[in-house]
């Protein structure tokens, strides 16, 4: 797989109003959008993407943020998808990330740090397809 990635530019970031910023960061970086859509989890569902971390403490703070307010869902293409995007979000902490950043940029904490992206190539492919279900981009 190894050229597609999904990332979910979060609530906050998107409440913010930084949603094209982020999108533009994102292309500048040589990603191509195979997908993107406007969406809103219901809670029912931020769980079920979320599942793996059902036994964590922050699992039900998590499912109520991500349930907050809409998300931009997107896939994304380039060599390397997904380690490249990983370092063009930077740390989970924003205080952490580096300089230039997305997170860096446009989080404000741990919790609420603008946008997620997928850590490996099968959660990448699970991700983009809790997402995009149905669709011809796989």
């Amino acid at each position: 797989m190894n050229n597609i990635t999904f990332t979910m530019i979060k609530p906050d970031a998107v409440r913010a109003g930084h949603t094209g910023n982020i999108i533009q960061h994102i292309t500048n970086a040589g990603f191509k959008i195979r997908a993107m859509k406007l969406t809103q989890l219901t809670r029912a569902k931020a769980g079920e993407f979320y599942e793996i971390h059902k036994e964590r403490p922050f699992y039900g703070e998590l499912v109520d943020f991500m349930s907050s307010g809409p998300i931009v869902a997107v896939i994304l293409e380039k060599s390397n998808a997904v380690e490249d995007f990983r370092t063009l979000i930077g740390a989970t902490n924003p205080a952490e990330a580096a300089e230039g950043t997305i997170r860096a940029l446009y989080a404000t904490s741990i919790g609420e740090n603008a946008v997620h992206g997928a850590d490996s190539d099968e959660n990448a492919l699970r991700e983009g397809r809790f997402h995009f279900a149905g669709t011809e981009i796989f």
